[in-house]
């Protein structure tokens, strides 16, 4: 079986300048998501898809590959990530002369992900043979219970009508929210030129909060930097 992992990075950042650059701990935030990724060591490459020549040259000197620049078209704000990592899978197998059989694509956004999240999904979608698998964490709020939005005459509902009403949010069923930290995909997902993940056999791998937190904030930064630092959550690749 064949593995490639993909880390899609764009220059320009917009909440946080340059994130994708910037030290977290000592190393540039991308350099956390190669480490684990070749920590796993599972994968035939793992190639960073970017527009940055500072990108690629961090994402290298971590030991990923970046043996092409990401084209004009999928490097504005507008560009979804789908077709980001299709050509990107493209690319390599252009370049590689390989025929993968899965793609993960890890977000280089979300640093505190344990290697064993990447091998628990990984193994996750092969065991329950998804075509798309992607990582979540428990939700904050729930649609069921305590998330509103208004009809057509301007009156508050709860966005999701429950059978009947529900008086303790632990009795609602369970939702996540998706944290972009890791994607598995078989490779015939991206035959298809999918706009979305949402196929009818999509799974998904539930994270705890802290290594499923991810960067779009200069709050986010920090925190993330401070549990570090304090001890409170640690990088496993070393």
């Amino acid at each position: 079986m064949k593995i490639l992992i993909t880390i899609a990075a764009r220059g320009g950042s917009k909440g946080v300048k340059n994130k994708n650059i910037r030290s977290l701990c000592g190393k540039p935030l991308i350099a956390h998501t190669v480490l684990q990724a070749l920590k796993w060591g599972k994968a035939a490459r793992v190639v960073v898809s970017t527009d940055s020549p500072d990108i690629a040259a961090a994402a290298v000197k971590a030991g990923a590959l970046a043996p092409f620049m990401r084209p004009a078209e999928l490097a504005g704000d507008a560009a979804g990530k789908i077709p980001v990592i299709a050509h990107a899978v493209r690319k390599c197998e252009e370049l590689y002369g390989e025929k993968y059989d899965y793609v993960i694509d890890l977000d280089a956004t979300a640093p505190l992900r344990k290697v064993t999240d990447i091998d628990l999904a990984f193994n996750k979608a092969v065991a329950e043979k998804k075509q798309v698998l992607f990582s979540v964490v428990p939700a904050h709020k729930s649609p069921y219970f305590n998330m509103v939005e208004l009809d057509a005459e301007g009156i508050a509902r709860l966005s999701k009508k429950p059978a009947s009403p529900i008086l303790r949010r632990q009795d609602a069923p369970a939702v996540y929210d998706m944290n972009a930290s890791i994607y598995v995909c078989k490779r015939a997902f991206f035959e298809t030129d999918p706009v979305t993940y949402f196929t009818e056999n999509t799974g998904i791998y539930v994270m705890d909060r802290i290594s499923g937190h991810d960067i779009d904030t200069e709050e986010d930064f920090r925190f993330i930097e401070y549990l570090v630092k304090e001890g409170v959550w640690g990088f496993d690749y070393e």
